[in-house]
């Protein structure tokens, strides 16, 4: 047992699809120290990592405007059994520093995609690695990946009876469930609410349209709120007769979750929702801002009371681990070694020895994490 752990202890923060890849991994590692393998393997071929998980852009095709879906070939140890609705953590190197973020697989996790997946991506204008993704990156570009994770799933089999509520680029994680469905040969009675601004707003908008044709259990009924206004949640009953039988599974802005949420709460069905985030419903009381340090690191930075802990590290170049980003998955937990932080969703504050969330964690006059 002992000589098994000394084996792969050198790839033991490596996911691999097999545990006993880890011990080819490690045994690698022993084998070119001083030099690490990937000092070897790349020059084979760049996908080859023995410490992480990497992969190729393949290509970038428009889906509107400002959003595209990105085709990513995977590198040794990525996990393809993963499920429709999960979201992958993408780092792109952009001008020397490495930038993560986690993005909804519209891929449907099926082994004989050929180690591809895709995730579609809506360029935020705030968004540095979308913006990037959307219209900078190019075909050949290596990447690293985490490995994908997240709740927001269908069951197996899925529920007879379903409705999705989606807005914007909310739909990237349901159009995996569509997918997935399909190619299981499951056709359960779907009802599809989808919002956005204009019909060249709507991502996967053929697809969509044409699986509500196909007559196959689908019905979708399209939101175009610039002329319609926004869909009255109040009167859900109204498009959707039995909404209260069906499970309901809903993804896009704060504003709108936290109104289905309303409603499925007064209604008595909450336990019926399920709910997936892409930004973080903050509260109104903001840390005070101030110093964070590193100390593995040695670096320290002044941030305000609106960044978070994790974007703190990842901009000084310093690799904190994360998943969701959203404080759901737990990923990001570290404790806090000195100081005081703020949780940007509840404004509770955090002191020296609390374990803490960097993701949805700023800082309160200042603090030390052993990053």
């Amino acid at each position: 047992m002992d000589l098994l752990k000394w084996s792969k202890r050198p790839a033991a923060g490596v996911q691999a699809t097999r545990p006993q890849a880890n011990i080819v991994r490690g045994l690698i590692a022993r084998a070119t120290t001083p030099l690490l393998p990937d000092d070897y393997l790349h020059l084979i071929n760049p996908l080859w990592s023995a410490r992480e998980l990497r992969g190729r852009i393949v290509s970038v095709r428009k889906e509107t405007e400002d959003s595209a879906t990105v085709e990513i070939e995977t590198g040794w140890g990525f996990s393809h059994t993963y499920q429709p609705g999960q979201y992958v953590g993408i780092g792109l190197q952009v001008d020397g520093r490495w930038h993560w973020r986690s993005y909804s697989l519209t891929s449907f996790g099926e082994p004989q995609q050929k180690k591809r997946i895709t995730v579609t991506v809506k360029a935020n204008p705030d968004g540095f690695l979308s913006t990037h993704l959307v219209d900078g990156v190019k075909p050949g570009t290596i990447i690293r990946l985490a490995p994908p994770r997240g709740d927001f799933t269908l069951p197996h089999p899925a529920p007879a009876q379903i409705l999705f509520i989606t807005a914007g680029s909310g739909i990237t994680p349901v159009i995996s469930m569509l997918r997935g469905l399909r190619a299981r040969g499951e056709t359960p009675d779907i009802v599809h609410i989808h919002s956005a601004p204009t019909r060249e707003d709507v991502i996967f908008l053929d697809e969509i349209e044409q699986l509500a044709a196909a007559d196959v259990g689908y019905t979708l009924h399209l939101q175009l709120t610039r002329e319609m206004g926004k869909v009255d949640l109040t009167d859900l009953g109204s498009q959707v007769p039995d909404w209260t039988s069906r499970s309901t599974w809903a993804c896009g802005p704060v504003q709108m979750l936290d109104d289905v949420e309303a409603v499925w709460t007064s209604a008595g069905i909450a336990d019926h929702l399920h709910i997936e985030r892409f930004a973080i419903a903050r509260t109104d009381k903001g840390g005070e801002g101030g110093t964070v340090t590193f100390a593995k690191s040695g670096k320290s930075v002044e941030i305000d009371g609106a960044t978070t802990l994790l974007e703190a590290g990842e901009n000084l170049g310093i690799q904190v681990p994360f998943g969701c980003r959203m404080g759901i998955c737990q990923t990001c937990v570290v404790q806090l070694t000195e100081g005081y932080v703020r949780d940007l969703r509840s404004g509770d504050e955090r002191r020296e020895g609390d374990r803490i969330q960097t993701c949805i964690s700023t800082v309160s006059g200042e603090c030390t994490l052993d990053l």
